[in-house]
């Protein structure tokens, strides 16, 4: 069976209301619908770059010790947090894992590299 969940860490974390720090997440493969459904959003018709938005919150089924995950969530992130949880989207959406295709700079070897999450 493969994979569909992925483990992340976030570089700096959400900052909840009582100032606790949740990184460490999990996020789904998304569906054909979780790229779709969003496209009748209002927030999204308004502003295209709401989308990721919408989308990360939809695929992201877990994020620390929160209950609740939803775009004010997202909302709240830090930029680097976004870009890396965007970042993390395409590799394993266009991959269907968080592995590399890298090349040595020495021999030229190719080979594969299974991605840590940020801070491991």
């Amino acid at each position: 069976m493969p994979q569909t969940e992925f483990p992340f860490l976030l570089p700096q974390g959400y900052l909840d209301s009582e100032g606790n720090v949740h990184r460490q997440g999990i996020m789904r493969l998304s569906t054909a619908y979780d790229e779709i459904l969003p496209l009748r959003d209002p927030r999204v018709q308004k502003n295209p770059g709401y989308l990721v938005i919408i989308l990360l919150a939809r695929v992201i089924t877990k994020l620390g010790d929160l209950d609740q995950l939803n775009t004010k969530v997202i909302e709240g992130l830090f930029s680097g947090d976004l870009i890396y949880l965007q970042d993390f989207y395409q590799r394993i959406n266009q991959n269907g894992h968080s592995r590399l295709l890298v090349v040595c700079p020495h021999c030229e070897g190719e080979f594969e590299v299974e991605t840590l999450p940020v801070g491991e």
